[in-house]
């Protein structure tokens, strides 16, 4: 094993716990309800924004109460860093959005600049409408303007935040409850 030069281990035991894995499943349960509401029986596509979508993606899909197709895509700003950079794609979705609705699911809305480029990369592709789902909307005001997500589980303050999908320099997605670090613990 391999030496991480921020170990999630060292930071856990001061994080502060946000949300517990039961809240964010009602709050999906919900957002499913919604999603099948405005879908309306449609056959929808839902685009799943790795790495961190995953695990709300998959949650998500159960709760929408109606048949749904499954593709994803991977572009990233920050990678393993806390620094964005220029979007820059890992892998574009290849489906076919033409005509129909496309639900993007991703584990937050920060600053917005990867959701909006995956909903004009959906538009341009010829989708007819894009539904932005995230677990998570990170408040503060840095958002890109204009960009808000249609459907959200829980709002997070603005701290470094980790677990259900983000991630503590590439470790903790696979943590149960969402967590929250100081500011000047989190400083990088």
């Amino acid at each position: 094993m391999s030496e991480v030069a921020h170990p999630l281990a060292s930071v856990l035991p001061q994080a502060r716990r946000l949300y517990a894995r039961h809240e964010l499943e009602n709050a999906i349960t919900r957002m499913g309800r919604e999603l099948t509401a405005a879908l309306g029986g449609e056959r929808a596509l839902l685009l799943t924004v790795m790495n961190g979508g995953m695990f709300f993606a998959s949650a998500l899909a159960f709760a929408i109460d109606t048949d749904l197709d499954f593709d994803y895509a991977h572009a990233t700003r920050y990678g393993n860093a806390t620094v964005g950079r220029e979007v820059r794609w890992l892998h574009r979705p290849t489906a076919s959005m033409h005509g129909r609705s496309v639900i993007l699911a991703d584990d937050i809305l920060d600053e917005g600049y990867t959701l909006a480029a995956l909903r004009e990369h959906c538009l341009a592709a010829g989708a007819g409408r894009v539904l932005i789902a995230v677990l998570c909307d990170k408040l503060h005001d840095r958002r890109m303007p204009g960009l808000k997500a249609d459907y959200v589980g829980v709002e997070l303050p603005d701290r470094y935040v980790f677990g259900y999908g983000l991630d503590y320099y590439g470790q903790g997605r696979n943590l149960p409850d969402i967590w929250a670090l100081d500011a000047e613990e989190a400083a990088p």
